[in-house]
């Protein structure tokens, strides 16, 4: 009974994910209100179903925080679950990297062996950068575990000649849109080059594939933002960071070229283009929101 326990599970494996529970868990039920920025955003969430479908910032649904909507989503959900409290939001995030884990050691092991999964496995539960961002409740925890979930869905269909896993893979991608917008989108070029060498079928049938796959990647990743963009605009709560109130143009615009070329403002401001006196009114809402979160948590009814 016993061999038979140890040859099914890899125990070094299990020590790995031990470690990395240990450190993502360790001393977060000391953290009281985190990343008060999105804090806000939950405990506006929690209000009602409008906030929450929305992310809106504020209790009265007059804003949205300035990312797409499923981190936070979970974040909620856990938050309603357990109460509002600085671990109940960083509890997604600290499993997420444990996840991630073990899924680089799914990733490395049918190519290179036990050896070198473990290893992999060992890296990311130890690097600095990754026990840091799982501790919090910052979205790329999250992100990171979707995208190589996503990685591990594409190889199990390339090596299995699965159409519908391959397609899976990039539905997944879509949800990874829905957590930081055009940075999921940094693995597509490697998914693609990937699926076109790899993916032993003819070049007619390998062309359908990956362009349903597509096709399934824009449907998933634009379709909350299209829902929001379409209703009108004072039925719902502006859009956050964004110039136009859409979140199209915020995906593309302060989630996407003004990541990369620094042309970024705060939360709140559009890069720098909306009128001054919404800039002002957006951020003193984000403090007042803040304060009235801290208060929360702080002071509490027991």
């Amino acid at each position: 009974m016993n061999k038979r326990f140890f040859s099914r599970f890899d125990v070094p494996l299990v020590i790995i994910v031990c470690l990395a529970a240990f450190l993502n868990l360790y001393n977060i039920w000391t953290e009281e209100y985190v990343n008060t920025y999105y804090t806000t955003a939950v405990a506006a969430m929690m209000e009602n179903f409008h906030n929450f479908f929305f992310v809106s910032l504020d209790s009265a649904g007059s804003v949205t925080v300035d990312k797409p909507p499923v981190t936070f989503w979970i974040q909620t959900i856990s938050a309603l679950i357990f109460g509002l409290e600085g671990w109940s939001v960083i509890l997604p995030q600290a499993i997420s990297g444990m996840g991630s884990v073990i899924l680089m050691y799914i990733l490395v092991k049918p190519s290179f062996g036990t050896i070198a999964a473990r290893l992999s496995a060992l890296a990311m539960a130890i690097t600095p950068v990754a026990v840091a961002v799982s501790r919090t409740n910052n979205i790329d925890s999250m992100l990171v575990f979707t995208l190589l979930l996503a990685t591990w869905l594409l190889f199990k269909g390339i090596r299995k000649q699965h159409t519908w896993t391959i397609i899976g893979a990039f539905a997944v991608v879509g949800v990874a849109f829905n957590m930081k917008m055009l940075q999921a989108y940094m693995i597509l070029p490697a998914f693609y080059l990937f699926y076109l060498l790899a993916f032993r079928q003819n070049w007619k049938k390998k062309i359908g594939v990956l362009s349903g796959a597509t096709a399934v990647l824009l449907v998933i990743s634009l379709s909350w933002a299209v829902i929001v963009d379409t209703i009108p605009e004072d039925q719902r709560p502006f859009v956050g960071s964004s110039d136009t109130n859409s979140v199209l143009e915020l995906a593309f615009g302060y989630n996407g070229a003004a990541r990369l070329t620094g042309n970024q403002g705060g939360p709140g401001d559009g890069g720098g283009n909306m009128r001054q006196g919404t800039i002002m009114e957006i951020r003193l809402l984000v403090i007042l929101e803040q304060t009235k979160i801290i208060k929360r948590i702080h002071f509490k009814e027991k």
